[in-house]
């Protein structure tokens, strides 16, 4: 913690669980700045912000974000469960093609600079599900958005996406959602936030 002589204000970081995604990084400054703070520095998994004492206290604020499903991160092991999401995202919503390029596994090695293996113990002793089907989840996520912008075949999903055929996406779309990609489409389809993705209430 440290003080802004001139201000006043006290100025705290914290690394927080479940920021992984651009939309977290704005509401987390809104949530923040509409009470009263000031956020100094923000990127996916940290903020930094600065409060006047006379009016809250550090724990107002970190109850403020905990209700919003933004806990702080208080060990090392949480902060790179937290770590692997955000490499998870990168790859998948933001990598453009590179994901057919390159196995999850491998990326997450090398972006973490620890084994797969214990990344995916790790994942699986914090959350509900396993590493493997967090990804799963994150690439059908990402099926419905090219289905949605109609500007690529299925085959061509299939290629930017890494998987083996077709068939293979179509079966893994529909065992994940319970429904077709045709049925999908004809649905208008139902997206989920990134930062919900995994959640037990959002999937089966």
């Amino acid at each position: 913690m440290s003080v802004n002589k001139k201000s006043g204000y006290l100025f705290c970081q914290v690394k927080l669980k479940n920021m992984v995604s651009s939309s977290c990084l704005k509401y987390i400054r809104h949530l923040l700045e509409s009470s009263g703070a000031q956020v100094s520095a923000i990127k996916l998994g940290e903020v930094r912000f600065g409060y006047d004492p006379l009016v809250h206290n550090e724990s107002f604020y970190l109850d403020l974000l905990a209700s919003e499903g933004y806990d702080q991160t208080l060990s090392r092991e949480e902060q790179t469960i937290e770590k692997t999401k955000i490499a998870v995202i990168e790859l998948i919503h933001q990598a453009g093609n590179v994901n057919s390029l390159i196995r999850n596994s491998d990326y997450l090695v090398e972006r973490l600079g620890m084994s797969y293996t214990y990344l995916s113990t790790l994942f699986s002793k914090y959350e509900h599900i396993t590493l493997e089907k967090f990804i799963i989840l994150h690439k059908i996520e990402k099926v419905k958005e090219l289905l949605e912008y109609n500007e690529f075949t299925l085959s061509e999903i299939a290629l930017q996406l890494g998987y083996s055929s077709v068939q293979y996406l179509s079966n893994q779309f529909k065992q994940v959602t319970g429904i077709s990609v045709t049925d999908y489409k004809k649905s208008g389809g139902l997206r989920i936030p990134l930062e919900q993705i995994g959640k037990p209430d959002q999937h089966p």
